[in-house]
């Protein structure tokens, strides 16, 4: 877990979440009808009170009708308003004592209002999928909001047979019955609210990869006229989730799931164990191979490895973008150097008047907090050296594996794999506005992505000339 304590509310989202308790696991049962666009849902939600008798809590849900609400099984008070759904148990809940929660929901899901537009559950042309971040998930189900508090997930979803339910976690069973289907999903990895994917459409699955001892399972989900671009686009992330592997240590999860889905979006959407793209991002050329490695990258950073809160978006940002770099550079593309340099150069052009470190909830999402975040990350193997860079990255990801972090865990964390103090870079990098000077090494780097002590049969060893016949061997 985080050395410093989340705090009691976001402070870019202090409406969302409730911090007087915490959820254990949600189980979702979900009923619906894409041509409506009728929803009519249960959650069994279980949580721990946190310091003090619960007299009263809330769950983040958008306008839907309320059923009822049930705690420990007795009926209980509610208000329903505002985007908040409050609960007024008949017993309250002790001090560190386990207690669940039950509502039952139903109407038209539509996504909530945002600075950046609607976010959550969407209607398509022919199904529907949910992009969340960062305040989406009360579009679809009743949730505590905020990504610190994080949960197991069982996701059971009945909806017409035509269409293939696609969402992060194992695929437990598939039932059809007259012309619905029932798919029962379950998602044992703790995992933030915002993080529950979904996509509902007509889809075919496409495998990845075989499920051989040690091989993470991988499959598309994707319309049949774009299956084979599809396979084209994608062929290589079986070779990305070995690479990834390699420096970032285990992947953290069951499998990982990509689903297309046949419109265009502005950019992919992760979630976790999946990723949801456009139809625009499959060209049958691999335009869109960064876009592929930033995806995958977010399961261990955002996904696994969690912020504390929003202000700490620079930590899932700046290594998902470094994680495309380092692609590039072992398989005979640009090198992170000249990466970082066109990033740098990107930057110059733009104002320098934003912290990434705390970026503000209007600029959260701003190119600068990408870049600049990436160009931190390098700045960091700069001053480290290979060896030390990646072990400390692959730490990293292994220590805090399914916990929630600060900025101030990162640059504790990294202060353990050199002795020079790296409190100015952080400062220069993360805290100020003005752009410090393009990082260079101090010596020439070993290779791209060297682990300390990098296993053989991966590309985590290999030069650029070997990952070309590696690639070309496998028909990639």
């Amino acid at each position: 877990m985080s050395t410093e304590q989340a705090p009691a509310a976001d402070p870019y989202f202090p409406r969302h979440g409730d911090p007087r308790y915490r959820t254990h696991r949600y189980e979702l049962a979900l009923d619906y009808r894409p041509g409506p666009n009728r929803l009519a849902a249960s959650a069994r939600i279980a949580a721990i009170a946190g310091p003090e008798p619960l007299r009263e809590f809330t769950l983040d849900l958008a306008g839907f009708r309320i059923g009822k609400v049930l705690v420990d099984g007795k009926p209980a008070q509610y208000a329903h308003r505002d985007g908040k759904l409050r609960v007024k148990p008949a017993k309250a809940p002790a001090a560190g004592a386990v207690f669940t929660c039950e509502v039952h929901w139903s109407g038209n899901p539509r996504p909530v209002r945002s600075p950046w537009g609607g976010l959550g559950f969407e209607e398509i042309t022919d199904g529907a999928l949910v992009a969340s971040q960062p305040t989406g998930a009360p579009s679809w189900f009743p949730c505590n909001d905020r990504p610190a508090d994080k949960a197991s997930y069982q996701l059971t979803v009945t909806t017409a047979s035509p269409y293939a339910v696609v969402t992060g976690g194992r695929l437990l069973s598939r039932t059809t019955r007259s012309s619905a289907t029932t798919w029962v999903y379950e998602q044992p990895a703790p995992t933030a609210s915002y993080l529950v994917g979904l996509a509902l459409a007509p889809l075919r699955q496409v495998p990845l990869t075989e499920r051989a001892p040690g091989t993470v399972p991988q499959s598309g989900w994707v319309p049949q006229p774009l299956v084979a671009r599809f396979e084209h686009d994608f062929a290589r992330q079986p070779q990305m989730m070995r690479l990834f592997e390699e420096l970032f240590g285990p992947y953290p999860f069951d499998g990982y799931t990509v689903a297309v889905v046949d419109e265009d979006l502005d950019v992919p959407v992760e979630a976790q164990g999946m990723a949801t793209f456009g139809r625009n991002h499959v060209d049958g050329r691999r335009g869109w191979e960064r876009l592929v490695a930033h995806e995958l990258a977010h399961q261990w950073f955002g996904n696994s490895v969690t912020v504390a809160d929003w202000r700490h978006i620079w930590l899932n940002e700046g290594l998902a973008k470094y994680a495309e770099w380092l692609w590039s550079e072992r398989t005979g593309g640009p090198t992170a150097q000249r990466r970082a340099a066109d990033a740098h150069q990107q930057l110059r052009a733009l104002p320098q008047d934003l912290a990434i470190g705390d970026p503000g909830k209007r600029h959260m999402f701003d190119d600068r907090v990408y870049e600049r975040g990436g160009l931190t990350v390098h700045a960091l193997r700069c001053a480290l050296g290979d060896a030390e860079f990646f072990r400390l990255l692959r730490d990293w990801a292994t220590a805090y594996r399914h916990a929630v972090v600060t900025t101030a865990d990162f640059a504790a964390h990294a202060a353990r794999y050199t002795d020079r103090p790296l409190g100015p870079l952080f400062d220069a990098w993360l805290h100020r506005g003005a752009l410090p000077a393009l990082p260079t090494p101090t010596a020439p780097p070993e290779r791209s992505g060297a682990a300390a002590e990098p296993r053989p049969g991966v590309l985590g060893g290999m030069g650029r000339e070997a990952v070309r016949r590696f690639l070309k061997d496998r028909g990639t």
